[in-house]
């Protein structure tokens, strides 16, 4: 009889269906209602009707394939500094202390800048729903000291080769991301896997696959600290299936002087907050790196940590 590992063991493989946010819906509380079901049930969800062009979209993953195709050395000359911008080859960490936003490449500055933005305005979309979704008022984190001036990440990621669970080898491995939340652009090449309890062992891992013209948004560590444990963050990962695959994340978090604790309505008699996740300035939680570990890809960031 076949031996199957622990890995074999704990990785039951399906596809998981998400629920789609419709952006473009005037009924912000019928997407509250969605919203707040997406999040006690995986954390991960769709939104579509973003107004993000797929013109826009499409030149970004193509700026990224130009970038990623450039001979080793002259993507070094933009290797990642100290505040986690610009370049970071397979396996390495190494830091360049300069700044490495540059144009690379013809077109290069201009395409990732104006994407930038349209994904920030998209996430701070996502905000408001998310805000009725706690039964706070729609505005509630629409304020200089939360919103105002966030701190805003973009990721290009560029994976290769095949993942081996059984020796611990994967495109991008299993963490939860740091941020309030993550807006996340695919090309399409299954990859994506979440576990919804990583606390239930064993494991089970979900494929997500990308829905044309829509993006996956997923919640953070920050978001979960926030309001009490009540929305968690999700475990996710990357399996690499031997196909180039490329992936721009967008990571939000609040500006720098925020304050977290406890929002009000996420805490009551029976309910008090966890000591230990509250009253903490932002940049004392602030993850060292920008960007979860990869054993089978290449990153590209702009990362706007102070």
């Amino acid at each position: 009889m076949e031996n199957k590992t622990e890995e074999d063991k704990v990785s039951i493989i399906k596809v998981s269906a998400l629920t789609c946010i419709d952006l473009d819906n005037s009924n912000l509380h019928q997407s509250a209602v969605l919203l707040k079901q997406a999040c006690l049930d995986s954390g991960f969800f769709y939104v579509i009707n973003h107004g993000i062009s797929e013109e826009l979209k499409d030149e970004a993953f193509e700026q990224s394939k130009k970038f990623f195709a450039l001979p080793l050395e002259e993507k070094m000359k933009v290797l990642r500094n100290e505040k986690y911008r610009g370049y970071a080859p397979f396996h390495d960490s190494l830091l360049d202390p300069k700044n490495q936003f540059r144009d690379v490449l013809p077109g290069w500055r201009e395409t990732m800048e104006k994407y930038y933005q349209e994904a920030l305005r998209v996430c701070k979309s996502i905000a408001r729903i998310m805000a009725l979704a706690l039964d706070l008022d729609v505005d509630y984190f629409n304020t200089p000291e939360m919103l105002g001036n966030p701190i805003a990440d973009m990721v290009l990621f560029h994976y290769e080769g095949k993942s081996d669970p059984s020796k611990g080898i994967y495109a991008c491995g299993a963490h939860s991301d740091f941020g309030m939340m993550s807006l996340l652009a695919t090309d399409g090449v299954m990859g994506l896997q979440i576990c919804k309890d990583k606390d239930v062992m064993p494991q089970k891992w979900e494929y997500i696959p990308s829905l044309k013209g829509a993006y996956i948004v997923n919640l953070g560590d920050l978001l979960e600290r926030w309001n009490n444990g009540y929305f968690k963050s999700t475990l996710h990962r990357v399996l690499g299936n031997g196909q180039d695959r490329y992936s721009i994340p967008f990571f939000l978090k609040p500006s720098h002087d925020c304050i977290i604790e406890c929002l009000p309505n996420c805490q009551s008699e029976n309910n008090l907050p966890n000591d230990q996740m509250f009253n903490v300035h932002l940049p004392t939680l602030q993850s060292s790196t920008c960007t979860p570990k990869t054993d089978l890809g290449e990153v590209w960031s702009m990362c706007t940590t102070p």
